[in-house]
C-alpha cells in the first residue's frame, strides 16, 4: 500500500509565461489557475499528506504563502524555456526535509481532472506493482509525412476505417506518479511504469495559449 503519509502533492509553477503573461495565477473558472491544482491536491489529502509548490516567481510564493502552503524557491536555471520537470522534481526531492516515497506530479497548465481519476491511478499502481504511472487518453486521428509536397499516411494506409486503425495513446499531462528514488536519478517514468487511460473531456485541456484557456472555460462550464 502506499503510505499517505510519505507521499506529496507537487505543482511546479514557474513565473515566465510568453504566450500567457503570468499564466499560472490568471483567472480561470474564477479563481487563479493554480488554484485549481491545489484543490485537487487538498482533496485527496487522504491519499497524500503533503503538498509542495515549486515556484521561482515571487508572486506566486506570496500567493501560495497566503494559502499557507509549503513553497520551495527554484534556482532560475530551472525555470527557463528549456528546463525539464523532471530536472525540477529531482532538485525539489533533493532539498525537501520531508520524508517521502511517492510524488504526485500536477500540473497548473492542466487544471482539470475527473474525479475518480487518481484513486483509479492507485489502484492501477499498486495492482501492477509499479514503480511509476502515467496517464494517457485515447488518440484516433490520422497522422501522415509531407515528403516533397506529398502526403504520405503515418498511422494508417489510404481508406482505412478510424475503427479499424491500431490504438494509439498521447500523454494528457493531468497527473504523474513516481518513486522519489527514481526522481533523485533525473528519471520521471522508471521501467516498470504503468499507465492510466482516461478518456474524459477534460483530457483535451492543456493550456498554453489564449485559446486553450478559452476552450477550458467551456469544459468546465459543460462538464463541471
Amino acid at each position: 500500500m502506499i503510505d499517505p503519509s510519505k507521499t506529496a502533492f507537487v505543482i511546479p509553477a514557474r513565473g515566465g509565461s510568453k504566450r500567457i503573461p503570468g499564466k499560472n495565477l490568471i483567472a480561470f473558472g474564477g479563481k487563479p489557475l493554480i488554484d485549481h491544482s491545489i484543490a485537487f491536491a487538498q482533496g485527496h489529502k487522504h491519499m497524500g499528506q503533503h503538498l509542495l509548490i515549486s515556484t521561482d516567481d515571487s508572486n506566486i510564493k506570496n500567493h501560495c504563502k497566503d494559502l499557507q502552503l509549503s513553497v520551495l524557491d527554484r534556482p532560475k536555471e530551472l525555470a527557463s524555456d528549456t528546463a525539464t520537470t523532471v530536472s525540477v522534481l529531482q532538485h525539489l526531492v533533493n532539498n525537501t526535509s520531508v520524508e517521502l516515497e511517492w510524488v504526485v506530479l500536477l500540473q497548473a497548465t492542466n487544471p482539470l481532472r475527473p474525479k475518480g481519476l487518481l484513486e483509479d491511478a492507485f489502484k492501477t499502481l499498486e495492482s501492477k506493482r509499479a514503480d511509476s504511472l502515467l496517464c494517457v487518453s485515447t488518440f484516433d486521428k490520422k497522422l501522415g509525412k509531407l515528403t516533397a509536397g506529398r502526403f504520405t499516411p503515418y498511422n494508417y494506409h489510404l481508406g482505412q476505417r478510424s475503427q479499424d486503425m491500431e490504438p494509439l495513446y498521447r500523454e494528457n499531462g493531468l497527473l504523474y506518479i513516481s518513486k522519489v528514488e527514481l526522481l533523485r536519478k533525473g528519471i520521471l517514468l522508471g521501467p516498470d511504469h504503468c499507465v492510466q487511460v482516461c478518456d474524459h473531456p477534460y483530457s483535451e485541456a492543456d493550456i498554453d495559449t489564449q485559446e486553450d484557456l478559452n476552450f477550458a472555460e467551456f469544459l468546465l462550464k459543460t462538464y463541471g
